[in-house]
């Protein structure tokens, strides 16, 4: 009986390597590819997805697991959707993240098509997230073992086409065994340290990068309370967060936090920690995981950021892509641009963006 093909998105770092050994173990035929993303001019092989000693790390993990091994180029399809979608979102006066587009578009789109046209049945990451099957057939998208290192925030954008192809090795393991697994694979990677940062910033504050590829957006304006009290002025909208409190330059024998950002007069408006308290939020461009709209009102935990604590709410769909969300208890720095994501125990229900 033939193996199934599988390909593995590979980073060279230590998820992924161990994805890639467990699948080979499980009798998968595997195959290694690394997509080369878009780097700055001038700041070539500085993404931290595709730098060369991470693809050095990858096909030497590649050799020792005797499996094929991959580049392929991405750059411009990475710099028209993920990197522009960073742009136009601080252009909006959001905080948007980027992690969402390139889990929808790059890797479960651009190289799931290569790995189809590989003749792959599946695609593989690191990500610590499980996937399971409803009792109607369709896939789930579970939360992982480890729920310290849980991922499922930044999958909630796939669908089910996508999802039946996927597989997720390391979903079902902490991240201490997945250290261990490396080192008894003898794979060099063990001990690499895991990156959080956004892969094109390079380590970088991304106020720089704006700097440097939108300066236009960084105008200074004033800074208003929220009852319109001119307070101060700002150094351009984009280089300000929902609750930022340090660098606003307000002398204040309170603090101040940034409660909202007015695109139409370049306004920044601050207020008191009071101010940014939440009991409900709108949500649009939802993605269900099951690829069916819930058609009643329905509980659950949601998560406003990927570092935030779950909160326990009541979500309203409105329509297919809108939903409207109630805490039972107000939530911080519901920020524009962010997602929202929704969870009946540990299946993931869906998720989207969240509106001003």
């Amino acid at each position: 009986m033939a193996r199934k093909k599988v390909v593995v998105a590979m980073s060279g770092g230590v998820d992924s390597s161990v994805a890639a050994a467990l699948l080979k173990q499980q009798g998968f035929e595997v195959i290694g590819m690394m997509l080369r993303l878009w780097s700055e001019p001038g700041r070539q092989d500085s993404n931290r997805c595709c730098t060369p000693d991470s693809m050095a790390q990858a096909r030497r993990v590649a050799a020792i697991l005797d499996i094929p091994f991959y580049v392929i180029d991405a750059k411009d399809f990475f710099r028209a959707k993920v990197v522009q979608y960073f742009l136009d979102g601080y252009a909006r006066g959001e905080t948007p993240n980027p992690c969402l587009v390139c889990n929808r578009q790059i890797r479960w789109g651009f190289l799931l098509d290569h790995a189809l046209t590989f003749g792959a049945e599946f695609m593989a990451t690191g990500h610590y997230v499980r996937r399971g099957e409803a009792p109607d057939g369709s896939i789930e998208l579970l939360r992982a073992v480890d729920r310290t290192k849980d991922q499922s925030y930044v999958l909630h954008v796939l669908n089910q086409d996508q999802l039946k192809h996927a597989l997720f090795p390391v979903g079902d393991y902490d991240k201490v065994t997945i250290r261990r697994l490396a080192g008894e694979f003898c794979l060099p990677t063990a001990s690499r340290v895991d990156s959080q940062d956004l892969c094109f910033l390079a380590g970088d504050d991304y106020r720089n990068f704006l700097r440097r590829n939108a300066p236009e957006m960084l105008v200074p304006g004033p800074i208003l309370s929220k009852d319109g009290r001119p307070l101060g002025n700002h150094s351009g909208l984009a280089n300000y967060t929902i609750g930022q409190r340090k660098g606003l330059g307000l002398a204040s024998p309170t603090p101040y936090y940034v409660v909202s950002k007015r695109i139409m007069d370049n306004t920044l408006v601050v207020g008191g920690q009071e101010d940014l308290a939440f009991e409900e939020i709108t949500v649009c461009e939802v993605n269900w995981i099951s690829g069916q709209t819930p058609a009643r009102v329905f509980r659950g935990r949601i998560k406003v950021r990927y570092t935030a604590k779950e909160v326990e709410g009541t979500i309203t769909p409105w329509d297919e892509a809108r939903v409207r969300i109630r805490f039972d208890t107000a939530v911080r720095d519901a920020t524009p641009g962010q997602a929202a994501v929704f969870y009946e125990g540990d299946v993931m229900v869906g998720g989207g963006i969240i509106q001003p």
